[in-house]
């Protein structure tokens, strides 16, 4: 049974720094492109960064660029958001999600997903 769990999610000030975490199970970690989405009441889920299987290669929302790091360490099958320079628009559920190889922009073409963290970030 493939799990994502997420963690590292809290209450932070704008312009304040907090670097999300996500622990895979159950998969081929090393196999799978990762992803990470936002999603606020009433919204669709939004892109926010997704990274290859080898991590040597990312993609960002351009509401994030420059400020949001995607990353992975394979050999603990975690995939981080390192999110700084925080701003109020930024607080949302953030979750993680998972599909084989190819890093995508599209919340539909990921197989599997975890339960989100809540970010809230006050001004």
């Amino acid at each position: 049974q493939v799990q994502l769990v997420e963690s590292g999610g809290g209450l932070v000030q704008a312009g304040g720094s907090l670097r999300l975490s996500c622990a895979a199970s159950g998969l081929v970690f090393s196999s799978n492109a990762m992803g990470w989405f936002r999603q606020t009441s009433g919204k669709e889920r939004e892109f926010v960064a997704a990274i290859t299987w080898r991590g040597d290669s990312s993609l960002y929302a351009d509401s994030v660029k420059g400020r949001f790091t995607i990353s992975r360490d394979n050999a603990k099958n975690t995939v981080y958001l390192q999110m700084d320079s925080l701003k109020p628009e930024d607080t949302a559920v953030y979750y993680c999600a998972a599909r084989v190889v190819v890093a995508t922009m599209r919340a539909d073409e990921y197989d599997y997903w975890g339960q989100g963290t809540q970010v809230t970030v006050a001004s």
